[in-house]
């Protein structure tokens, strides 16, 4: 199944680049414009001038890779000097409580989702794709890993880094969303192979980082008649695996924000979504009490229109309507989109993906005030896809739709560069 190596990671040298804090970034497609200045303002070396880069579309990646490259030459990014396997905590909250999400960063062989090792969950966005990709043209290093799960309900390959999980941590920083980012080196290779060996009968599972693994793909075609062999570091992927049951692996939801249609009526729509749903409005003081929908059936949501607050829940049977297989008919974000969004608001998969009449809200506040704002017709707040779904998908190779899992929280872009070279085995 899949096939894992360790990597050299190319790494900010504090000494040389500053504190850590002020280098990495989120991921590429959380970070806005005003969050980029902020960024970039805190370091001339901050990720994000080669993640995110500025100018016009013919220049940009090549500026970027430019960039790249005078870091590596400055010593600014040094690259290791021995394989490792890099172990890689993220201690956060979330309502008061304090988590720590624990993993391992390294290289995987790139499988296509159709071979069944690596499998995806939602489907992608072309527009991010061709960006990636012309990024990782010019870069030729991959600058963030995909987030990827596997099932070890007896914490085998945990187990070999239970000695660096007691020790101080070679580099750690802290976003400024609270998060802290703690990395260390494994460089044992008879741990790497007890490893190699546990994840050898595992398939993969991205959890994060859809487009950056389709972009992987994608390079590693254009680069094969390069490469001297099969092991050319081009076959390999950079990634960031956390097994399934590991305690700190948090699932948030992405809510449903509908605006900008005409000649949208509350009850008439009420009407409509009593044909499949049992719909029960709620007292303000409730609706604005609850952290998450109330959870009866698959296909339980919170509806938000227009200061008014209803429960809704699929009627028993209807989900033998819900189009696709079996392990989708019993999720409510295929459940929302196929009945509700597309069936009856009328905005099919093409204005979805456009975002044309819906955007998606991660804060279950802030979709609540965004259904009181002039031009927002509704707003649908969900409960989290559960890891056993997201797996029973996976497996049946299907896909839900874009943004319906939410794992907080996200990677550090900049932690662990990963260098491309064809001419390099893995």
């Amino acid at each position: 199944m899949a096939e894992m190596v360790p990597t050299r990671g190319l790494l900010y040298d504090p000494a040389r680049a500053g504190p850590l804090d002020a280098l990495v970034a989120p991921p590429y497609d959380v970070v806005s414009e005003t969050e980029r200045s902020a960024l970039a303002a805190k370091s001339p070396y901050n990720i994000v001038r080669i993640d995110l880069p500025q100018g016009d579309p013919e220049e940009k990646y090549g500026n970027a890779a430019r960039e790249l490259r005078r870091w590596v030459d400055e010593g600014v990014l040094r690259r290791d000097a021995a394989p490792a396997l890099y172990r890689y905590h993220q201690v956060f909250s979330i309502s008061g409580q304090e988590h720590s999400r624990k993993g391992f960063i390294g290289r995987v062989r790139l499988r296509r989702f159709e071979e069944g090792v690596v499998l995806p969950h939602e489907r992608t966005l072309s527009g991010p794709r061709l960006d990636r990709l012309a990024l990782a043209r010019a870069c030729r290093t991959h600058l963030s890993q995909v987030f990827g799960l596997y099932s070890d309900p007896k914490g085998t390959v945990d187990a070999e880094f239970a000695t660096l999980d007691s020790s101080a941590p070679a580099l750690e920083a802290r976003l400024g969303d609270g998060v802290v980012h703690r990395l260390w080196r494994l460089t044992d290779a008879r741990a790497h192979a007890r490893v190699a060996a546990a994840m050898a009968d595992r398939k993969v599972y991205i959890a994060d980082g859809h487009h950056r693994y389709e972009t992987m793909l994608a390079l590693r075609d254009e680069l094969r008649p390069l490469a001297r062999s099969q092991r050319s570091s081009i076959e390999f992927g950079s990634m960031f695996l956390t097994r399934m049951d590991d305690p700190g692996l948090v699932i948030l939801p992405t809510h449903r924000v509908v605006h900008g249609l005409e000649g949208f009526e509350l009850s008439p729509f009420l009407e409509r979504l009593r044909s499949r749903f049992e719909v029960e409005e709620l007292p303000a003081s409730r609706a604005e009490g609850l952290r998450a929908p109330p959870r009866n059936t698959p296909g339980s949501y919170l509806l938000a229109s227009r200061g008014r607050y209803f429960s809704v829940s699929l009627r028993p049977g209807e989900d033998a309507s819900v189009p696709g297989p079996a392990p989708l008919r019993r999720l409510d974000v295929p459940i929302l989109h196929a009945f509700i969004l597309e069936e009856i608001l009328g905005i099919d998969r093409s204005a979805q993906e456009r975002q044309t009449n819906l955007r998606y809200v991660k804060d279950f506040r802030g979709a609540l005030e965004e259904s009181r704002r002039p031009g927002v017709q509704a707003a649908f707040l969900l409960n989290p896809t559960r890891i056993e779904q997201l797996k029973a998908v996976a497996d049946a190779l299907e896909v839900m739709p874009q943004k319906s899992t939410f794992f907080f929280p996200k990677l550090a872009s900049g932690l662990l560069l990963d260098p491309i070279d064809p001419l390099e085995d893995a």
